[in-house]
């Protein structure tokens, strides 16, 4: 009864807001570039349940997710946020777009039962998980669908969103199934570059 468990390892999905295509590209790009090889894209779909991001990106927001092959250790998700900041200002520096933030970055996990996102801002429902660094359980996977709270984000309760969920939630069950030996689980992180 006192014995500790190691956590199954899980999966990287990267949501990206972008003020264009370019930006867009590029953005996929430099993921591919610092995380390794992604198994799923999503579509691209318009961002348009809120104006929040209008000042910083523009009118015309793009939506695109990512997951990334490789499995990881839940508890790298701090570092991947501050990685995926700097990356960021890096894409805002490179892509000379007369705009604040032509790209936001906002990585997540999913595991068989939820998908958490991560957050440099606190809030009631987030929890701190380290390196200023807070996370939320965004949506449960609960008898075979996706389900929302009331503080989940408007566009994360879209059945397109939901229909990309489920595929990288199906690798990911499919890779655990793969791995015969708990050795196995975090030989592969994210890569350091």
């Amino acid at each position: 009864m006192w014995k500790l468990n190691d956590p199954k390892p899980v999966k990287l999905m990267i949501g990206i807001l972008a003020a264009d295509r370019h930006a867009l590209h590029a953005a996929v790009e430099s993921l591919i570039d610092k995380f390794g090889k992604t198994d799923f894209v999503s579509d691209v779909w318009p961002f348009d349940q809120t104006d929040y991001y209008e000042e910083q990106m523009g009118r015309r927001i793009l939506r695109q997710f990512v997951s990334i092959e490789r499995l990881i250790e839940p508890a790298k998700l701090p570092e991947i946020k501050l990685r995926t900041n700097r990356l960021e200002q890096k894409l805002t520096a490179t892509l000379g777009l007369p705009l604040p933030r032509p790209v936001n970055l906002d990585p997540g996990i999913i595991e068989p039962s939820k998908l958490i996102l991560a957050s440099t801002k606190n809030f009631s429902h987030r929890i701190y998980i380290g390196r200023k660094i807070y996370a939320e359980v965004t949506l449960i996977f609960d008898k075979g669908r996706w389900r929302s709270f009331d503080y989940t984000f408007p566009d994360y309760k879209q059945q397109c969103y939901f229909d990309f969920f489920d595929k990288v939630r199906a690798r990911l069950v499919e890779q655990l199934r793969k791995v015969k030996h708990r050795g196995a689980f975090f030989r592969i992180v994210t890569r350091r570059r």
